[in-house]
C-alpha cells in the first residue's frame, strides 16, 4: 500500500497538483489552496507540530506518512519533509489509502 501512496504522489506531482518544500506548503495552506498536507514520518518535531497546527487552525486535513527521501525522489526532487495535495480528488484517495495502510 505505502508504494501505491508513494506513486499517487508522483501523479499529482505531474498533474500540477502538488506542492512541496515547507515555504510553499505554508503558502499553500494560507492561500486555501492544500486539501492535504503530508509531512514524512522522519521530519523534525518542530516540523510536524509547525505543520499540525497550521492544518488545524486553516482546517486542512494533516498526516504524517514516509521517510523524506521517498516522498522526495517519489516526486523527482531532493529530500522532502512536507508536501500538499491541492486538488481534492488526489487529496481524497491519498486519504483513503492512508486510512487503510
Amino acid at each position: 500500500m505505502e508504494n501505491k501512496i508513494y506513486s499517487m504522489l508522483g501523479l499529482c506531482q505531474k498533474a500540477g497538483k502538488l506542492v512541496s518544500g515547507e515555504f510553499s506548503v505554508e503558502n499553500a495552506i494560507k492561500a486555501g489552496k492544500a486539501c492535504l498536507v503530508l509531512a514524512s514520518s522522519d521530519a523534525s518535531e518542530n516540523t510536524k507540530k509547525k505543520f499540525r497546527d497550521k492544518c488545524d487552525y486553516y482546517g486542512v486535513p494533516f498526516a504524517e506518512f514516509g521517510e523524506k527521501e521517498r516522498l522526495g525522489s517519489a516526486i523527482g526532487k531532493e529530500v522532502r519533509t512536507s508536501v500538499a495535495i491541492t486538488d481534492s480528488g488526489f487529496a481524497k484517495s491519498l486519504q483513503e489509502k492512508l486510512g487503510h495502510q
